[in-house]
C-alpha cells in the first residue's frame, strides 16, 4: 500500500466504546482539530473502535452507523444534482501505470475505494465510528474470536453480477494463497474464512481478535471471484479493464491521467454527485503546486512552501488547506547491514539529528519534530511514557553522540569520519526525490551527522525505484513513514512485528527494517489479544522501550496529511470541524467517502 503523504489507519473493533482514554493514531487528526471536541480531548477505549448509534448529515449525505448489529445502509437525502469534475493534484514521483490491481503495493490507491470497496468504514477521525458498507452488518462472539459479518443485498459488481458472500470468502482466501497480496498480515491473525449460508462470511481468529478489526473490515478490499478466479498470477495482474462494486468506473488511463466516471447503477441511490474525476501524474512538486494555486486543481495532497502566499493568498475566499498529523517520518535503518545492525551506531544517529531544525527548516513548520518513543504528540501524548522517555534523553546532543561511537571503538580517521575495524561510518540513504521537503529534511540530517563523523550520501530516486528498493531490502538507509492507527500500536506494529518483514531480495510489506526479535512479536501479540485498556498501555509502554533502547529506526518528524482543497465550484469537502474522513487522496477507502460528499456548486 502507498504510504508517504496518504496514511491509512488501522483501527479496532467497530464495537461500542467506552469512554475511556482516547487512542491515537488515525485519530492523527486530532491535534489539529481545534474546535472539534469529538477528536479532540477525549480518549477512546484503545484497540476498540467506537461504532455511534448516531446519525451524521454531512454536505447531504447522511452516513448511519450502528451497533454491530446495524443493518441500516448508508443513506442519502435530497442534494445538488449530478455534474462537474474533481481534479487531484498529487505529486507521486511517477508516471502511472494503470495498474488497478487493488494489492498491488505502488499504485493501490487509484482502485482501492473509488472501485473496489471494503465491508466496513471506518473513520478514525470521529473515534473510529464504523460505518457499514459492503457488510449490512457484523457481530463478535466467542470471546472475541470470531466476527461475522452479513454481506449486502442488491450491490452489483459493474458487469451487473451481483455481490455474494462468496466473493468476500474468494478474496481473503485469494490473501491467503499469494501471501505478498496480504498486505496488512491478517492471515498471521486469522485462522480461517468461511461462507455460512448464503449472506455470511464468518472470520474465526487464533486469539481475540479486536485489534485487528480495521485490517479486516476496512482495508480487505473485495474483488469479484467470477473474474479474479481466472487470472493465472493475482500478484502481476494489472487488472487493466476493473471490475468493482465502487462509485466510479475506470474511463481511460494513460500515464499522465487517469479518468474515472460516475457509476451510474451504484448502490448507494443517487450517488455519487459528481460525474468524473481526473487523475494527473506529477513527477515533482512544483507542476503539481502551480496545478493546484492556478485553480486547475482543486483537491491537493502537496507540500507547498509559504502555502499562505503561493496559494491561499491567490483566491483566499476559495482555496483553503488542512495540514493534520499523522505518523512518523523516520530514517530507516537496514538492520542486516553492518554496521548498523549496532545499536551504538544507532543511538548515535538518534543524538546527532536535530529534528526540531529539520522540522522547521525542511518541512517550513508544518510537520511538528518527533521523539525517539515512536509516539506520535501531543495524539496520542496519554499513551506516552514521559519518564521513560526522559531516562534515554534522547534529544539533539552532538557530543553524546561523539561519546557513544567512541565509547563502541570508533576513532576518526584523517577526513573525520569515524571507523573501526576497517569500517567507515559511510552509508547511502535512498529518499523520493520528487518530495522537495523531503530532499531538504535529508539535506540537513546529512550535514548534522556529517558534523559527528557519520557520512550519509543520499540516493534521490522516482518513487517506484524507491519502493522497489526499500521493500526488497536493496539500500543502507531510508526516508519513510509507516500508516498509523487509533493508538500507537498499529504503527508500532508496522515498524516491529517480524510476521511484516522478508528476507532481503523479497518484499516487505512493512517493517522493511527487518527488524525481529520474538520478545517484542509476543508483546505485540499480546495487545492484539487484550481489551483491558491498562494492559494495553503496559505493553505500549514496552514498546517504546523497544525502540528506545534498540532504536531500529530513528524517528525525526511527524508527517501530516497534506491537504489543499478549493470551494470556487466543488463542496462538501472534510474540514477540521466536520471530519468525516480523512482527507487526503492517498486515504483509502477515504478517497472514496470524500468523493461521495462532493458537489457541484
Amino acid at each position: 500500500m502507498k504510504l508517504r503523504r496518504r496514511d491509512r489507519s488501522f483501527a479496532g473493533d467497530g464495537r461500542p466504546a467506552i469512554k475511556t482514554r482516547e487512542p491515537r493514531g488515525e485519530l492523527h487528526r486530532v491535534q489539529a482539530q481545534a474546535g472539534d471536541d469529538r477528536c479532540r480531548g477525549r480518549r477512546l477505549r484503545t484497540v476498540v473502535l467506537s461504532v455511534v448509534s448516531a446519525c451524521a448529515t454531512i454536505a447531504g449525505l447522511t452516513i448511519i452507523a450502528g451497533p454491530a448489529t446495524a443493518t441500516t445502509a448508508p443513506a442519502t437525502t435530497p442534494g445538488p444534482g449530478i455534474g462537474g469534475t474533481v481534479v487531484i493534484s498529487n505529486e507521486d514521483g511517477e508516471l502511472w501505470t494503470c495498474n488497478f490491481n487493488p494489492y498491488n503495493t505502488n499504485d493501490n490507491f487509484l482502485s482501492a475505494g473509488t472501485i473496489y470497496e471494503p465491508l466496513v468504514f471506518v473513520n478514525a477521525l470521529q473515534s473510529g465510528r464504523a460505518t457499514p458498507w459492503l457488510a449490512s452488518s457484523y457481530a463478535w462472539s466467542d470471546g472475541d474470536k470470531v466476527l461475522t459479518f452479513t454481506i449486502r443485498n442488491g450491490v452489483k459488481w459493474t458487469d451487473g453480477v451481483p455481490l455474494t458472500a462468496a466473493d468476500v470468502v474468494f478474496t481473503f482466501q485469494l490473501l491467503k494463497r499469494f501471501p505478498a497480496m496480504d498486505l496488512n498480515s491478517v492471515w498471521s491473525v486469522l485462522s480461517g474464512v468461511t461462507q455460512k449460508g448464503t449472506d455470511q462470511v464468518v472470520l474465526t481468529f487464533k486469539a481475540p481478535g479486536v485489534a485487528y478489526f480495521f485490517y479486516v473490515a476496512d482495508q480487505v478490499f473485495i474483488v469479484p471471484q467470477h473474474v479474479w478466479s481466472s487470472v493465472r498470477n493475482p500478484l502481476t495482474y494489472e487488472d487493466g479493464k476493473p471490475v468493482g462494486t465502487g462509485p466510479f468506473l475506470m474511463n481511460r488511463c494513460t500515464p499522465e491521467n487517469v479518468s474515472y466516471v460516475r457509476n451510474p447503477a451504484y448502490w448507494q441511490k443517487g450517488l455519487p454527485r459528481i460525474a468524473k474525476v481526473d487523475y494527473p501524474a506529477f513527477t515533482s512538486n512544483n507542476p503539481a503546486n502551480e496545478e493546484l494555486a492556478s485553480g486547475e486543481a482543486n483537491w491537493g495532497n502537496q507540500f507547498i512552501p509559504s502555502i499562505q502566499s503561493y496559494y491561499v493568498n491567490r483566491n483566499p475566499h476559495y482555496y483553503h488547506y488542512w495540514f493534520p498529523p499523522t505518523s512518523n517520518l523516520s530514517l530507516i535503518f537496514n538492520l542486516t547491514e553492518s554496521p548498523l545492525n549496532d545499536v551504538a551506531v544507532r543511538r548515535a544517529f538518534a543524538f546527532a539529528i536535530d529534528r526540531n531544525r529539520v522540522s522547521q527548516i525542511g518541512e517550513y513548520g508544518y510537520q511538528p519534530a518527533a521523539n525517539q518513543s515512536g509516539v506520535v504528540t501531543p495524539t496520542y501524548a496519554s499513551w506516552l511514557d514521559k519518564a521513560l522517555l526522559a531516562k534515554y534523553g534522547y534529544t539533539y546532543d552532538p557530543k553524546k553522540a561523539i561519546a557513544i561511537l567512541e565509547s563502541d571503538g570508533y576513532k576518526r580517521g584523517s577526513n573525520g569520519i569515524f571507523e573501526k575495524n576497517g569500517h567507515r561510518l559511510s552509508f547511502s540513504v535512498i529518499n523520493i526525490g520528487g518530495f522537495s521537503d523531503w530532499v531538504a529534511s535529508m539535506n540537513i540530517i546529512a550535514q548534522e551527522l556529517q558534523a559527528v563523523g557519520i557520512q550519509l550520501t543520499p540516493e534521490n530516486l522516482s518513487d517506484s525505484t524507491f519502493e522497489n528498493d526499500l521493500y526488497n531490502g536493496r539500500y543502507q538507509l531510508a526516508y519513510y513513514n509507516q500508516a498509523p492507527g487509533p493508538t500507537p500500536y498499529y504503527e508500532l506494529r508496522q515498524w516491529l512485528f517480524s510476521a511484516n518483514t522478508a528476507p532481503i531480495g523479497q518484499s516487505a510489506t512493512t517493517n522493511w527494517e527487518r527488524y525481529v526479535n520474538p520478545a517484542t512479536d509476543a508483546l505485540i501479540n499480546a495487545y492484539g489479544a487484550t481489551t483491558n485498556v491498562a494492559k494495553q498501555h503496559e505493553i505500549i509502554d514496552s514498546l517504546e522501550n523497544v525502540m528506545l533502547s534498540q532504536v531500529p529506526i530513528v524517528p525525526v518528524d511527524e508527517l501530516v496529511d497534506w491537504y489543499e482543497y478549493d470551494t470556487q465550484h466543488i463542496g462538501g469537502w472534510p474540514t477540521q470541524n466536520n471530519a468525516f474522513a480523512q482527507p487526503d487522496p492517498f486515504a483509502t477507502p477515504d478517497i472514496e467517502v470524500v468523493l461521495l460528499h462532493l458537489y457541484q456548486t
